[in-house]
């Protein structure tokens, strides 16, 4: 008894001083990074030995950037979505969708579920190692998130803090896959927390430093290969590659919503959930018997056309293969992220480019090699978002400041344009068709608790539709309510009555006060969070609102006035948290 006291009085010391202490935060976030680290690792041995099982590969070989593969082991797709499907099955019982880290900072303060974490790696990992045109990325995010956010669950810490913890967790997964703490840090900050704060940068970047030394200590072979700028570029390649960057970004559009299409065509025909994947796997074998760079997120096959001469046409063919892979892949139910996609079919978008303004008389000379690394960090930016993140992806791939300045150029021209006429990323447009409102990381979720039943007054001043207005008078004086809502004998709503309005013709009293009614057909639900209330606020230009149930029954009555001091006064105060100014 007596130890189980000391443990308890040991976890509450502990969660006291993460929750009060910014460098104990900093440490904590370097423990995350390590596991972060870990389970990156982890994840992607784990897929490539299942692929050399499965596929034949050789030691440094990928499965993307062999030069063919035999019939027999591409049946290998259809298994894979076999074994997905029977995951369905098995868990068809959980009726939402599972949280990932970008749903998780947005809407639930960092909070995600064992199960969902599991559920999402799992799912990622089985579509990668059988081959489906997925990456694994999405898989360490969560790893390195999901744990991230059981420690700071368990430790109680602020919301703010959490958010923090679990960007930090998702980045340090990245930069270790990538061997790349720099891109790691700002896939935390322009990805998961949707930010960069003050509070923020510490804690992130000790985490991805961390985990990036572990999984090169564990010997870990980080994605990219080292690239190398070829040419002196000069402000016309500026121009050039801006323009790169804007075809990156109408292609990043159509790439996403190709896919939704496809999930909802999907869901329209009679073809069982759990039966999907299958069929997508058998869809995949003719792409892959074209060419095998279609398989997988496409690790060896961006090695191959960063570092090839491989001709026009078959870039074209590549590019649209891959692109129908992972449209096919994911609209038939295989789970996993378009990062390391978009990264491949970005280079390739950039060999095209380059090979096509060859062609133009007495244009200045691109190189491939720049085009490829311009190229995909721009489709990145457009699909993923995070200009910063892929510009130094470029970087840390490179060690190059001048082409760096290039492909931040385009990548930031590409995210504008996307930003501009589209206003997803990949991860925010899947929620949006879920109905989530939902366009950063940005921490909302805040908005949603503060309903009109949370806000409203209940047991306004009521009054009968009927009744005259010289007994309306007598009962609600002027300077007793600036309002009076009316009920009928069913209790139903059936308007609302300034006060001022009865008095301003003393000669009408016998009328009935319904005739000064306003708002008849504007009402909130009890439901309704603060951002809609604001807005039909404004529609309504009204004043005041009663806040009605489904029965039409009145519950409460809300002012615009209260509404908007109490949105003021919670944003502030997730700003300061944010900030860490509490």
């Amino acid at each position: 008894m007596a130890g189980l006291i000391r443990a308890t009085a040991l976890v509450s010391a502990a969660r006291r001083l993460f929750r009060s202490s910014e460098a104990s935060l900093i440490l904590l976030s370097v423990g995350v990074g390590i596991l972060a680290g870990l389970l990156a690792s982890l994840l992607g041995k784990a897929a490539w030995i299942m692929q050399s099982l499965l596929y034949g590969l050789g030691t440094d070989l990928r499965l993307s950037g062999l030069v063919s593969i035999s019939p027999a082991r591409l049946l290998a797709l259809p298994i894979g979505g076999l074994v997905l499907g029977a995951l369905v099955l098995f868990t068809r019982r959980k009726k939402r969708t599972s949280i990932d880290v970008v749903e998780a900072n947005a809407l639930h303060g960092g909070r995600i579920p064992l199960r969902d974490t599991t559920m999402v790696c799992g799912q990622t990992l089985i579509s990668n190692s059988f081959g489906a045109s997925v990456g694994l990325e999405a898989a360490y995010a969560q790893a390195g998130g999901g744990i991230a956010s059981l420690i700071g669950q368990w430790l109680n810490l602020r919301r703010g803090d959490l958010r923090v913890l679990v960007g930090a967790g998702s980045g340090a997964a990245i930069g270790a896959a990538f061997g790349a703490p720099l891109t790691g840090a700002f896939y935390a900050f322009e990805i998961v927390i949707g930010a960069y704060t003050p509070a923020s940068i510490a804690p992130v970047v000790a985490a991805t430093i961390s985990a990036v030394i572990t999984a090169r200590t564990l010997g870990a072979t980080p994605y990219l290969i080292a690239a190398q700028s070829s040419q002196h570029l000069s402000a016309a390649n500026y121009i050039l590659y801006a323009g790169l960057g804007l075809i990156a970004a109408l292609l990043g559009i159509a790439i996403m919503r190709l896919v939704s299409l496809a999930e909802a065509g999907v869901r329209r025909t009679a073809i069982p959930e759990w039966l999907r994947p299958a069929l997508g796997g058998a869809i995949l074998i003719p792409l892959a018997l074209m060419t095998p760079h279609v398989l997988s997120a496409g690790h060896g096959a961006l090695h191959l056309t960063i570092a090839g001469n491989i001709a026009l046409g078959a870039l074209i063919l590549i590019f649209a293969l891959k692109s129908l892979a992972s449209i096919v892949s994911l609209g038939f139910g295989f789970r996993g992220g378009l990062f390391f996609a978009s990264l491949f079919l970005g280079a390739v978008l950039g060999q095209i480019f380059a090979r096509l303004w060859a062609f133009v008389p007495d244009g200045i000379p691109l190189s491939p090699m720049d085009a490829s690394l311009v190229g995909m960090a721009a489709l990145a930016a457009a699909v993923v978002g995070g200009p910063m993140t892929m510009s130094f992806l470029v970087l840390e791939a490179t060690h190059d400041f001048e082409i760096t300045a290039v492909v931040l150029t385009a990548a930031l021209c590409s995210s504008t344009l996307v930003r501009e006429r589209f206003g997803y990323s990949f991860s925010t447009w899947r929620l949006h068709l879920r109905g989530e409102v939902v366009r950063s990381a940005r921490d909302i979720g805040w908005m949603r608790t503060l309903t009109a039943r949370r806000m409203m007054r209940t047991a306004p001043a009521t009054a009968s539709p009927a009744m005259p207005v010289k007994a309306f008078r007598e009962h609600f004086p002027l300077g007793s309510t600036s309002r009076v809502l009316l009920q009928d004998e069913q209790g139903h709503y059936a308007g609302l009555v300034p006060t001022a309005a009865a008095f301003a013709d003393p000669a009408q009293t016998e009328r009935p006060v319904s005739d000064f009614a306003i708002l008849k057909d504007v009402t909130l639900s009890p439901d309704m969070s603060i951002v809609p209330i604001m807005e039909l606020f404004d529609s309504s230009a009204a004043d005041d609102l009663a806040v009605v149930d489904a029965q039409g029954r009145i519950v409460g009555m809300l002012t615009e006035r209260y509404v908007r001091k109490r949105y003021a006064d919670e944003l502030d105060r997730a700003q300061r948290e944010l900030y860490g100014e509490d």
